[in-house]
């Protein structure tokens, strides 16, 4: 059996290491697709942490083969379905990188990813995360845009009141696909919150980068599909959509959030969550501190681009999404 290479270095220092950890559902048919796309990088992780959450199709036995083939490979079946947080906590305690990403099993990474992430973080241990662009697809609409398009045209560091300055302008994504956490910063920020629920990854991501400044390139480096299966579509039910909202503004008061709440205020990313959450906001005296025209701008937006995908032709659709996902 032919063992993986060991990552390579680049230039005179072996870069940091990064992990990759994949929570897997019934989603056989994308794994060979999804994990050689790791497999194939300039640059490989040290370790793709596979995490099947009680899955009832062949995805065990398509991951087991690809573990043969690919010692790089591990695998950890849930004896039970968990769910997709639990599932990426489980990864992230087993990871060892100095980095690590979550990836899902049926998006794919573009070539070039883990090296130009690594890269730009050795330059800027300081960054809590590496975020670049993506190419986000919904299947049902057959609809495409690029995420991050408003962010800086040039690869660099940006400090928390740089991300804040980009947040008030509406430009400010961190585009969850393709971001390399470290690691330990992540674990500081408490991991992945399950009572986040589908709003986890925003939470963790926006703490991490708002408390220690974030990376950011501008190639678009990862497809990421809104299937009729995807955890994002699952947030259907209005009443536990707004539990999950009020349990993620409670933390944010939090004192542990003390140092990154008047950022997240400041820089209006909230606002990206919608209508749901001005409605949370708005109905309890001790959330409307979060109130600004930065959020209500991002808002309206978020509303323009729901109301023009879901309703109106193509291509205003594209138009909307054009506005809210790019440089508007």
């Amino acid at each position: 059996m032919t063992r993986d290479p060991a990552p390579p270095a680049v230039g005179d220092a072996t870069l940091p290491s990064v992990s990759v950890v994949i929570p897997n559902y019934n989603h056989a048919r994308y794994l060979p697709r999804s994990l050689n796309a790791f497999l194939r990088q300039s640059v490989r992780p040290v370790e793709i942490v596979v995490v099947n959450d009680g899955s009832t199709d062949q995805s065990l036995e398509v991951l087991q083969e690809l573990a043969r083939q690919h010692p790089v490979i591990e695998v950890l079946d849930n004896e039970r379905n968990l769910g997709v947080v639990p599932s990426m906590n489980r990864g992230l305690a087993r990871a060892r990188g100095d980095y690590v990403l979550f990836a899902a099993a049926d998006d794919e990474v573009r070539s070039g990813l883990l090296e130009r992430s690594l890269t730009l973080l050795r330059a800027h241990p300081q960054a809590g995360l590496c975020s670049s662009r993506s190419e986000w697809r919904c299947e049902a609409s057959g609809l495409a845009w690029t995420f991050g398009a408003g962010m800086p045209g040039e690869a660099g560091y940006l400090t928390p009141e740089a991300m804040v300055a980009l947040g008030r302008r509406g430009r400010l994504a961190i585009s969850g696909p393709n971001t390399l956490f470290r690691r330990t910063a992540l674990v500081e920020a408490g991991g992945w919150v399950p009572e986040l629920r589908w709003y986890c990854d925003f939470f963790g991501a926006y703490v991490v980068g708002f408390r220690h400044g974030m990376c950011h390139l501008p190639e678009v480096l990862a497809e990421f599909n809104l299937s009729a299966g995807s955890y994002y579509h699952t947030a259907r039910d209005a009443g536990e959509r707004r539990a999950v909202l009020v349990w993620m503004l409670d933390l944010l008061l939090a004192e542990s959030c003390g140092d990154v709440r008047p950022r997240i205020r400041d820089s209006g990313i909230l606002g990206t969550l919608g209508t749901p959450l001005l409605r949370v906001v708005l109905g309890r005296p001790a959330y409307r501190g979060f109130v600004n025209v930065p959020l209500l701008r991002q808002v309206a937006r978020r509303g323009a681009e729901v109301l023009g995908r879901r309703w109106f032709p193509a291509w205003f659709a594209r138009w909307c999404l054009r506005v809210f996902y790019g440089r508007g």
